[in-house]
């Protein structure tokens, strides 16, 4: 259980930033494999020549890519910085896309713990990743909420059967240095990259679409093999993706789908339907319930939307996006930003 010892000491711990120790270079077929993992099948995370018709260099990353640096750089936040907690719970989500990120991008990522909320007696940790480019432009900049899970909420038996299950250089139940010291961002003009609003978009023109325009609804299924490829792809290895007793030791009532990959094919299910992923300047998703993934049915997502908004001086919409699964919704609210031509 969290102390209010432990509660302050995160608090104080608020601004810790580091940086990856080596630059992330984006290879076009990790881009293929990650969009073959959220089902998105855009022509313009596969083909170069599609990619370029819409006017980028290479083939673009699916919008939720960034998900899976930044799973491996917050390993460091998550196991040595933030402290007090068996476990975590993601809640919510927001991509700000500055710019799509193409094959052959070398990205520096960042990672500063932003945030510490208590709400109804639970805590929000916030840790916010950047990513910038060669030309010191800042192209993403993802923000990651998770609620803080202690021993008081878990089977005690959930610790011995995750390290039994976890990868050998995985450590979820991380407890923190003892010897801990504060590293903040260094002082420095931050350049956010201006390229996501300079290009024209390729999707519809502004005057063809209306408040109330809805999107073709579209319906996923997911197998417990498609939760296994994503935790291997993405870099996720919780097991309550993959091991229903270590889901249900968790309090679950089976093993769920990453809401990382619900996000992912919500963001394809737009994508098609806009014709130009690059043109989203910011996705947010705040989780509600999990998709149950059962062994033998798998599960179905039905995706659908509506555009809530448009603002005539930007040329651009917030489309607002439902997710349900198992007859309740996923996602407790989800809207999307989008540029139109």
């Amino acid at each position: 259980m969290t102390t209010a010892a432990e509660s302050s000491e995160l608090q104080e711990r608020v601004g810790h930033w580091y940086q990856m120790d080596r630059t992330y270079l984006v290879g076009r077929e990790k881009l293929r494999e990650y969009a073959r993992a959220v089902q998105d099948y855009h022509p313009a995370h596969w083909d170069v020549e599609a990619a370029q018709a819409l006017g980028y260099p290479d083939v673009i990353a699916p919008l939720t890519f960034t998900s899976t640096p930044g799973m491996t750089c917050n390993r460091h936040m998550f196991e040595q910085v933030v402290v007090g907690y068996d476990t975590y719970m993601q809640t919510e989500e927001v991509f700000e896309q500055h710019r799509p990120i193409v094959a052959g991008d070398e990205l520096t990522v960042d990672v500063e713990l932003t945030s510490v909320r208590r709400i109804a007696g639970r805590d929000l940790i916030t840790v916010t990743n950047t990513f910038t480019d060669t030309n010191g432009e800042r192209v993403h900049t993802l923000h990651t909420t998770v609620v803080g899970v202690t021993a008081e909420d878990v089977d005690p038996a959930i610790k011995s059967a995750v390290q039994n299950a976890m990868m050998h250089d995985v450590d979820i139940f991380g407890v923190g240095r003892a010897d801990y010291r504060k590293t903040v961002r260094p002082p420095g003009e931050v350049r956010i990259s201006d390229a996501g609003l300079t290009r024209t978009p390729g999707t519809p023109k502004f005057e063809d679409v209306k408040v109330g325009d809805e999107l073709p609804v579209r319906r996923h299924r997911l197998s417990r093999g498609d939760l296994v490829n994503y935790a291997g792809v993405a870099g996720d290895a919780n097991p309550i993706h993959w091991d229903e007793n270590i889901a249900k030791l968790a309090g679950l009532p089976d093993v769920i789908a990453h809401g990382m990959l619900t996000m992912g094919i919500g963001a394809g299910f737009v994508s098609a339907w806009s014709g130009d992923p690059g043109a989203v300047t910011r996705y947010a998703v705040r989780l509600s319930a999990p998709a149950i993934v059962s062994a033998t049915e798998g599960a179905e997502i039905e995706y659908s939307g509506r555009i809530k908004s448009l603002d005539p001086e930007t040329r651009s919409g917030v489309v607002v996006v439902t997710a349900k699964s198992g007859g309740k919704k996923i996602f407790g609210l989800a809207t999307m930003n989008i540029r139109f031509s």
